[in-house]
């Protein structure tokens, strides 16, 4: 049902199913999971039954389910799940703000609203792309592991940087950042792809973080401490800028 066009008038089909597992988990299921069995003929009951509890966490960590993308021009919509842990006005990274080796333009130098969505071991960790368009710089940057929930991670951690351009010149730049426990970001696509809105690009292993920086004139449709989903949730529309509010209760 992926490609299914659904709609708020009700045109579509709706279901749940269990939410697929992705390749990249799945040899560390498996591993676990033999451990576990193996602890388990020689009687060591105290071990596989932790290891079994295991498995189904590792197993959950990389589930892969589907999403219901807007199909909607201005939006840009969350490339990751998670909580909203931080909206800053700063500038964009060296790696996204000038131009390539090729002379594509970057960002620029101006500072510009930066969302971060800081990502638990307890959310999907499958990253996906906020718009359609190509993806006209990757840049991978080794460094630290410091609790991606802090703001100098978005500078010190081994991160990915991804630029996509869209036909109509829009950029949107969004970096993945590791944090304390992960130890590698997995791309799923190259510079020169093309991409369409919501389409998976890639994973964080175990806890991390994604920030995105808005284009010049676009605010936040969403608030501090909100939960976003990758792929579903509009983080702003292009052009559009206002204030929201909300109260935690």
């Amino acid at each position: 049902m992926a490609k299914d066009l659904l709609d708020n008038k009700g045109r579509g089909e709706a279901g749940w199913s269990w939410p697929a597992i992705h390749p990249e988990g799945r040899k560390f299921g498996i591993v676990v999971a033999i451990v576990a069995v193996i602890t388990a003929l020689f009687a060591w009951e105290t071990i596989a039954w932790p290891l079994g509890f295991l498995t189904l966490g590792v197993l959950a960590f990389f589930r892969d389910p589907e999403r219901v993308v807007p199909q909607d021009e201005r939006a840009i919509v969350s490339p990751a799940d998670g909580l909203v842990s931080l909206i800053s006005v700063v500038p964009p990274p060296p790696e996204l703000a000038g131009e390539d080796a090729a002379g594509n333009p970057g960002l620029g130098t101006e500072p510009l609203t930066r969302i971060s969505i800081f990502m638990s071991v307890f959310d999907v960790h499958i990253n996906r792309s906020p718009i359609a368009g190509q993806v006209s710089r990757l840049v991978y940057v080794p460094g630290k592991f410091l609790n991606a929930d802090l703001d100098k991670a978005s500078e010190e951690n081994e991160r990915q940087h991804l630029l996509v351009t869209r036909s109509d010149g829009l950029r949107i730049g969004f970096t993945q950042i590791a944090g304390l426990v992960a130890r590698r970001i997995v791309p799923f696509v190259k510079a020169g792809d093309i991409v369409a809105v919501g389409q998976r690009i890639g994973l964080i292993r175990f806890g991390s973080r994604v920030d995105v920086y808005l284009p010049a004139g676009t605010g936040p449709e969403v608030i501090l401490g909100q939960k976003v989903i990758a792929g579903e949730t509009i983080l702003a529309r292009v052009g559009e800028e206002r204030l929201l509010e909300g109260c935690a209760q």
